[in-house]
């Protein structure tokens, strides 16, 4: 069974447009997970515009589940959370300007910076994931790093149209088939949602996906518990079951 991790920035989004102390993302993470999150991620950016620190540190002492961290691999970043100690830090690029991470981590052009955080990670016993595109070069240069996962960015799939959607599926296949030959963990996300995860969840040697906005903007209707048991049940009921056929 794929797992799902829910990504929770959003809602601190939210808390940080008036800099009140709620919706508090800690109660938003209980509730995703009573609602059948497999994990939960959070993404501590450099300018801070929405998880805190203290979340992060809350968060830890709080999460039953998995604990994500997505972090670029800045010094400062790579120190936080060899003190928080997440179940899991995935590497991504991070711009200022950027109203959400665009596109992945290039890991082939920037081997040193990205293999000193990956080491420093690793050596404090937290798993690595990379964010990276459905590239063979990118895949072969996170399993020279030695990093455990990667996932692979899905908003070129999200936001294909017409035939191109089959085009961006296809890449991804072929990635997922090459990362798992060399051994590496597939985990995907970024722009899936309640009517474009089920093809996603039909790939073979996907063990994740890690979803925020949608779930997000859903739980704003209906509530975090509610918005995450419906997620689960749109990827239960489109995964293959083997015992059929």
């Amino acid at each position: 069974m794929i797992r799902l991790g829910v990504n929770i920035d959003h809602v601190a989004t939210v808390r940080q447009a008036r800099r009140a102390a709620e919706p508090d993302p800690v109660a938003a993470a209980v509730l995703a997970t009573l609602g059948g999150a497999d994990g939960i991620t959070v993404h501590l950016r450099e300018d801070r515009r929405h998880i805190q620190d203290r979340d992060v540190f809350r968060l830890r002492e709080t999460v039953t589940t998995r604990l994500n961290l997505e972090m670029a691999a800045y010094d400062e970043i790579v120190a936080i959370a060899l003190k928080v100690k997440p179940d899991e830090a995935t590497l991504v690029p991070e711009k200022r300007q950027e109203l959400t991470t665009e596109g992945g981590l290039d890991v082939a052009s920037n081997v040193a910076s990205v293999s000193a955080a990956v080491d420093a990670l690793k050596a404090a016993g937290i798993h690595v994931s990379l964010f990276i595109d459905p590239e063979l070069a990118q895949v072969e240069a996170a399993h020279r790093l030695k990093a455990d996962a990667i996932e692979f960015q899905t908003a070129s799939y999200s936001e294909a149209k017409g035939a191109a959607v089959a085009r961006e599926l296809e890449k991804l296949r072929t990635a997922t088939a090459q990362a798992v030959a060399f051994g590496l963990h597939v985990h995907m996300g970024h722009g899936l949602n309640y009517w474009n995860v089920q093809p996603i969840v039909r790939v073979a040697g996907v063990e994740e996906l890690n979803i925020g906005h949608s779930i997000v903007s859903r739980a704003v209707l209906v509530g975090m518990e509610r918005a995450v048991r419906e997620m689960k049940q749109v990827m239960t009921e489109h995964y293959p079951n083997p015992r059929k056929g």
